[in-house]
């Protein structure tokens, strides 16, 4: 289209690859941008937009140049009346449709699941309701029949007038709250990594060091040997206080020392 900006089946090819990828917007402006010939397509692109009122407007310009009996404007045509809720003519289509359609075709069993719908939605329509309000008990039957249809007092209503006059009079939050200081952010916490301490490096803390000395896994592992030591060393200080302290006296030392110095005195004479 660059090089050849009128190019029919250049934008031919383009209109079906945006149709192929639901764009449907660019579709219509590539439509408008035309010479008209693609009323159709126009038609499909506005009923996949949701706008039914114009595209029920161009379809039936579609149907007076190629007529009723062109497939894919019958196809659009009960898409369009089942969307709007006019089941009897969808219907009607899709039976017109399905007559002439190949039985092996994808195009039969889209055809006969649409159909299948469509009666679906006209049955309760008619009858299916009345077969559901049979299922109901008598009272809730009686009930709903005889009550009336709930209209709105004169109060509700002058309520419902003032509420809405009332948020149309007053302000937003936003705006009440736009001058007012914003908190600072908060910075982020530093973490708590004890000093001395490198992660990955230092060995952890002993889990049981809160425990008492008794309560501890640990208590009483290699007991003896300190035990041992501690009798070995108490005999070796119990010598050595023995040799240190000085010899309790006699009780005859005196009598001892008196009778030395009785025989020193008292020699035999010869």
């Amino acid at each position: 289209l660059r090089l050849e900006p009128n190019d029919a089946d250049a934008k031919q090819t383009k209109l079906f690859l945006l149709l192929q990828t639901e764009q449907y917007d660019a579709a219509l402006t590539l439509i408008d941008l035309g010479d008209g010939q693609h009323s159709f397509e126009k038609a499909y692109s506005l009923y996949r937009l949701h706008s039914e009122e114009e595209a029920k407007t161009v379809l039936q310009e579609v149907k007076q140049e190629k007529g009723d009996a062109d497939r894919a404007t019958v196809h659009l045509d009960a898409q369009m009346n089942y969307r709007e809720g006019a089941y009897d003519q969808a219907v009607e289509l899709y039976n017109q449709l399905l007559e002439t359609a190949d039985p092996q075709s994808e195009e039969y069993s889209d055809i006969l699941t649409n159909l299948q719908a469509s009666q679906h939605h006209l049955d309760f329509i008619t009858t299916g309701f009345l077969t559901s309000l049979d299922s109901l008990p008598n009272s809730t039957t009686g009930t709903i029949e005889s009550t009336p249809p709930p209209t709105q007092s004169s109060s509700s209503q002058e309520a419902i007038k003032a509420a809405s006059a009332a948020s149309v009079a007053l302000p937003s939050t936003s705006s009440l709250h736009k001058d007012d200081p914003q908190p600072e952010p908060k910075k982020p916490r530093k973490s708590r990594v004890p000093a001395g301490v490198i992660p990955g490096v230092t060995p952890p803390p002993d889990p049981e060091r809160w425990l008492k000395k008794s309560e501890r896994s640990t208590f009483g592992q290699g007991g003896g040997r300190r035990r041992k030591g501690q009798q070995g060393g108490g005999g070796a200080t119990q010598g050595s206080s023995t040799g240190d302290l000085p010899a309790p006296a006699s009780t005859n030392s005196g009598g001892g020392g008196g009778g030395g110095g009785g025989a020193k005195k008292g020699k035999k004479k010869k």
